[in-house]
């Protein structure tokens, strides 16, 4: 079953339970599905990879909003922006854990012979490429950082 099928099917469960944030977070997918669809150029259907991105940026920007809202003291917002992002998570796959995360990196910084801050491009290309959709973009850069700086002193 494709992202799409399960998206609308999700939706009319979420009609009849009248759930309406999870509702809310199920268009959003949908409509980037519709628009990526539809874009000019694009293939008929959407790959497995392409879907991911779309729930990627869709995550990021419900994080994104989320902090903008805490910050402002507007906890209302922000209630609603966690909400839909964790409906957003359920189609992703699972993160990485910080523990992992550090142990991949570093396998990636050792086959890309990094060693040290100079070579950040070169190791986020290959981490960002490869750990795609199991860690932030954030925290893949964090720890990269954290790592290629250790390794200089």
């Amino acid at each position: 079953m494709s992202l799409k099928e399960r998206i609308e099917a999700d939706i009319k469960q979420a009609m009849l339970a009248k759930d309406k944030t999870r509702l809310t977070a199920l268009r959003s997918i949908k409509s980037l599905i519709l628009l990526a669809e539809t874009e000019k150029g694009a293939p008929q259907a959407l790959t497995s990879e392409s879907e991911l991105k779309l729930l990627n940026k869709a995550a990021k920007q419900r994080r994104e909003s989320a902090e903008v809202y805490a910050k402002q003291f507007r906890s209302d917002l922000e209630e609603v922006e966690l909400a839909e992002l964790a409906v957003i998570e359920e189609y992703l796959p699972a993160q990485l854990s910080e523990a992992d995360l550090v142990e991949k990196i570093v396998e990636i910084i050792q086959r890309v012979g990094a060693q040290g801050p100079s070579d950040l491009g070169k190791v986020m290309g290959v981490a960002a490429r490869e750990l795609s959709g199991q860690a932030d973009g954030k925290a893949i850069s964090a720890v990269v950082s954290r790592l290629l700086n250790n390794t200089n002193a």
